[in-house]
């Protein structure tokens, strides 16, 4: 267990883990200061590509876009998510996740749970490859956008299929989109750390696409806070710089280089 793992797990019912995604080397920078993980998402389906799902992001895509965040995260652990169909089964899995650590140099990959994959996740910890589960809202294997762990007997699948993935050897899950109580059940029934989106503030840490929360996705859900519109402050910097261009006030002899 490297310490980037253990620092993670320490912060078990201590304090807060700080997670956000990136897609570039630019963005990871920033947030490598300030974040305990940076997630390479599958979400660059949606935020970068335009994909009204994350199906049609492949190991490329992935492999491309976390070798740039790579380049800008130091501190931080960097965590890669496995698009669909690249661990439909024992061999694939092993396979491609070992091609996605080795070009990318990641510390850990996240597998979506479909209720049946606790296996896999099991022998990829095994060959010392750090997994990160992730329940609820599983946008690789359910169509429907909803709110899971409203029953009791919601609460109780969730919390077996979140104790199945830890006894695998994951080392932190995510809970997507469940209830207040299923996360609070589940937060503290297990050992290892939960990442909440969408899953109340009773969960170990807490995570969000970054173009959300900065106002550039235009997807913005009642579980994201907007914390600032850029497409605002963008539009205004690209009105500026049209206006200067047409009226030839850009560029001016200080935006040549010397020599």
């Amino acid at each position: 267990m490297n310490k980037k793992i253990k620092d993670i797990l320490k912060k078990k019912n201590k304090s807060k883990i700080v997670c956000l995604t990136a897609y570039s080397k630019s963005l990871a920078k920033i947030l490598d200061k300030y974040c305990d993980i940076v997630l390479v998402g599958d979400s660059m389906a949606n935020v970068l590509y335009g994909h009204n799902n994350t199906h049609k992001i492949t190991l490329e895509n992935i492999i491309q876009h976390s070798s740039s965040v790579r380049k800008g995260v130091n501190k931080s652990m960097l965590v890669v998510d496995m698009p669909k169909g690249t661990y439909n089964n024992l061999k694939s899995a092993e396979r491609n996740v070992k091609s996605v650590i080795k070009k990318t140099g990641c510390d850990a990959v996240k597998l979506e749970s479909n209720n049946n994959n606790f296996k896999i996740i099991k022998k990829l910890v095994k060959k010392k490859i750090n997994v990160m589960g992730h329940i609820g809202y599983t946008p690789q294997f359910k169509k429907k956008f909803k709110i899971e762990g409203q029953t009791k007997a919601g609460i109780e699948k969730l919390y077996k299929e979140a104790r199945l993935i830890e006894e695998a050897g994951a080392f932190a899950i995510v809970l997507e989109c469940i209830s207040p109580n299923a996360a609070k059940k589940i937060t503290k029934g297990l050992k290892i750390p939960t990442i909440g989106i969408g899953s109340s503030n009773n969960c170990d840490g807490q995570i969000l696409v970054t173009d959300d929360m900065l106002g550039m996705s235009g997807f913005y859900p009642k579980f994201v806070k907007k914390y600032v519109n850029l497409n605002r402050i963008i539009e205004k910097a690209v009105k500026k710089y049209t206006r200067d261009v047409k009226l030839n006030k850009f560029p001016t002899i200080k935006n040549f280089l010397n020599g």
